[in-house]
């Protein structure tokens, strides 16, 4: 039976890859898409989550916009990394896929009440959607399977020297998450460094020749020459399709279990994610940590998944 997911994030290069992937893969059921303000404003990610559906041919999933700033910080986009309309590069097509009126948590609430099994979460933006999901509707979080995150790192930071995007931009919506002691997978970048897009990963996708690929192969281009100006990696990490892989190919990864606390006030470690993997503290394990990724499995998945496409 496929595995119902509810992708909540904010396309973003690498988060159009992951739906994609969740589309494309017969092993993923995409109940329903969220969005949230992250790698560009909400009004950027909103429009791009309806692009990515539109690009793929993808229809019958719900897209809804949830919060635009997180719970207590204000809102600084990566526009560094993915552009000022958080998906550079391409000429952007005019979405067909319409927006739900509901807002992000009142999709999830009823996505998750209507399921006839638990979904599985994966946010792969700030957690703030699932944090105002957990404030205002715990009576559904037994509903959830469990969350597959990306964001955080077991060793530094891409945002400062510490914290990672994702984590850094709202690591109160972190905490609130955490302590629901709901199952939690942090896909970090420690492993999302692993799935590198090289040229022959470029020439795959390119070759599948469908619109879905000449579009994706723009992304990944734009994504890579930003990544070069930026940290001097002219071989990008596509970050976010990692938490579909697992769920769809779980032997894509290696995982050990581990305790795991966010830095919310720290001067230069805001938004860290401290992962204890020598069990230094003695404390409860509460998250699962990807460590080892086998990138050709994972590749094969993406392009799989894109050759599914229109």
């Amino acid at each position: 039976m496929p595995i119902p997911v509810i992708i909540d994030c904010d396309p973003g290069h690498d988060d159009v890859f992951a739906i994609w992937l969740a589309a494309g893969n017969p092993r993923i059921d995409l109940k329903a898409i969220t969005t949230v303000g992250g790698n560009g404003y909400l009004k950027y990610t909103t429009l791009n989550a309806r692009i990515a559906l539109t690009v793929g041919g993808i229809e019958g999933v719900p897209i809804a916009a949830g919060a635009d700033k997180p719970l207590v910080r204000e809102l600084q986009p990566a526009e560094h990394i993915h552009g000022e309309n958080a998906l550079g590069g391409p000429v952007l097509p005019e979405p067909t896929v319409p927006l739900d009126p509901r807002t992000a948590v009142d999709l999830i609430v009823d996505v998750l009440n209507e399921s006839d099994e638990p979904v599985v979460l994966v946010p792969t933006g700030p957690l703030t959607n699932i944090a105002l999901l957990v404030r205002t509707h715990p009576e559904v979080l037994p509903k959830i399977k469990e969350i597959v995150w990306m964001g955080g790192s077991t060793t530094r930071g891409n945002h400062t020297p510490y914290a990672e995007f994702n984590a850094w931009v709202d690591p109160e919506a972190v905490d609130v998450v955490l302590k629901t002691g709901l199952k939690f997978t942090m896909v970090g970048l420690n492993i999302t460094h692993q799935a590198l897009i090289t040229q022959e990963v470029i020439d795959r996708i390119d070759a599948i020749g469908n619109e879905t690929s000449k579009f994706g192969v723009e992304l990944l281009k734009f994504f890579c020459s930003n990544y070069d100006a930026w940290q001097d990696m002219p071989e990008g990490p596509l970050h976010d399709p990692v938490t579909i892989a697992l769920l769809a190919l779980p032997e894509v990864v290696e995982s050990v279990e581990s305790h795991l606390d966010v830095e919310l006030s720290g001067v230069f470690t805001a938004g860290a994610t401290s992962v204890d993997l020598f069990d230094m503290l003695k404390q409860k394990h509460n998250v699962t940590v990807p460590i080892k990724l086998h990138a050709d499995k994972f590749w094969d998945l993406i392009v799989d998944a894109v050759g599914a496409l229109r």
